[in-house]
């Protein structure tokens, strides 16, 4: 009797719990596919989980760790720019002038790169020979009189009003993405090495002889890294590569060679501090290494350097590094590049995670980031320690600089896409 009455009671509650555990299935599965995804195959469902997968958004510590770096920037800019307006040069300008333009360009370059952001990054592969051609045009124009505008003897900016724009900036993030396409669209063709090369080759002389014009040989060498760091890394044969990556340095060394003021600046860096230098083309370095020594090991404060009272030229763009040194001492030096080391590496796994995505276009362009960031960053502190001769190149994402910083915020952002669409894959999604 018991038992007859026990089941009974099972029969009239399973009703119950089939219907509660059917709504709270349906209920999550309405979310994906409107019904219980029980008939799907993987594909559709996969396209159905979309919407829980754009909830995993992008890497975050990369997003803070440029936030760092911008505001670190720019209270470093205004600390090395304040005294400027005291200098006759400068007169007619306000202590916060300098703050204000480069703040100006950290939120137009954020403005930039979030409409960056949006875009597919085979939709930066299909405009890549398009970027490379505008920036071939803007390269041309800026040596057209009336056009380019020349500063200290170099004709590189185009003045847009609001702001001076530097082509060779957009040239490093064009060519960045033309060598990845390249690679993409040549890859059956990687091992033989002349016609894989040489097209590519072309592009970069034709980009250098536009840059040595100006003349910005510092950006040139900046490109030339970008494109034969993407050939590298595209997978062309290896013995070759190191031969034609010593022809370049050999090139390098006879510009320098053959130009008189060039090769006064690598002998002022051998010797900054001679009589024959130290008031001429070792200037700045001198100025520098005295910048770093008064800051010893913990600095003297921030607002307490000394050398950017109109001693040291440049403070706020290409010796930023120095007022970094005197106002934070080796500890600051050293944490800022700990900061680039994390940056680079960072930026370059999210690339190999492209690639093992079998996504070798994101990749590529992913780890040409990762190569401009880091190559600049190195050569403007090795420029500032006095281990580099002099070389008018800024700390990326830190130094006055509109088009620099716009550029440079625009690079992170496709990084961060190319991370977004990665993180999309993995969990099944499509991009």
């Amino acid at each position: 009797m018991s038992r007859a009455v026990s089941s009974s009671s099972f029969w009239s509650r399973l009703p119950g719990w089939v219907g509660s555990g059917a709504r709270a299935a349906g209920g999550a599965a309405r979310g994906l596919t409107g019904e219980l995804p029980v008939r799907l195959s993987s594909r559709d469902y996969a396209r159905g989980n979309t919407n829980a997968v754009r909830e995993l958004g992008f890497d975050q510590p990369l997003v803070w760790v440029v936030v760092g770096l911008l505001c670190w920037g720019m209270v470093m800019v205004y600390s090395a720019s304040v005294a400027l307006p005291d200098n006759p040069r400068f007169g007619n300008y306000a202590q916060h002038h300098f703050l204000l333009r480069h703040a100006f360009a950290i939120l137009t370059g954020a403005v930039t790169a979030l409409i960056a952001f949006q875009v597919p990054v085979d939709k930066w592969e299909k405009w890549s020979p398009w970027m490379f051609g505008a920036a071939l045009l803007l390269l041309a124009l800026v040596l057209v009189p009336f056009i380019g505008k020349g500063v200290n003897g170099a004709r590189r900016w185009i003045s847009l009003g609001v702001m001076n724009f530097q082509p060779s900036e957009l040239a490093k993030l064009a060519v960045l993405m033309y060598a990845s396409g390249y690679m993409v669209r040549k890859m059956e063709m990687k091992e033989h090495f002349f016609r894989a090369v040489t097209p590519m080759g072309v592009a970069v002389g034709l980009v250098g002889v536009l840059l040595l014009a100006e003349p910005d040989m510092g950006a040139f060498m900046v490109v030339a890294v970008i494109a034969m760091g993407i050939l590298f890394l595209g997978g062309v044969n290896a013995k070759m590569f190191f031969l034609i990556a010593g022809v370049l340095v050999a090139a390098f060394g006879a510009m320098i060679a053959s130009s008189p003021w060039r090769r006064e600046r690598v002998f002022a860096y051998l010797d900054p501090f001679s009589e024959d230098h130290a008031l001429g083309k070792g200037y700045q370095l001198s100025h520098s290494l005295i910048a770093i020594g008064r800051g010893e090991v913990f600095g003297v404060g921030l607002g307490g350097s000394v050398e950017k009272l109109h001693w040291l030229p440049e403070a706020h763009t290409d010796f930023l590094l120095a007022v970094i040194g005197e106002e934070f001492g080796l500890v600051g030096v050293l944490v800022l590049i700990m900061t680039f080391l994390w940056l680079t590496r960072r930026i370059m796994y999210i690339g190999r995670q492209a690639v093992v995505l079998d996504k070798v276009f994101a990749g590529l362009v992913a780890q040409g980031v990762g190569l401009w960031m880091g190559f600049q960053a190195f050569i403007n502190i090795g420029v500032n320690l006095g281990a580099l001769p002099t070389k008018g190149l800024t700390l990326p994402l830190m130094s006055y600089g509109g088009s620099a910083i716009l550029m440079n915020l625009v690079a992170i952002a496709v990084v961060l896409r190319i991370d977004h669409e990665n993180r999309k894959l993995m969990h099944g999604g499509r991009v």
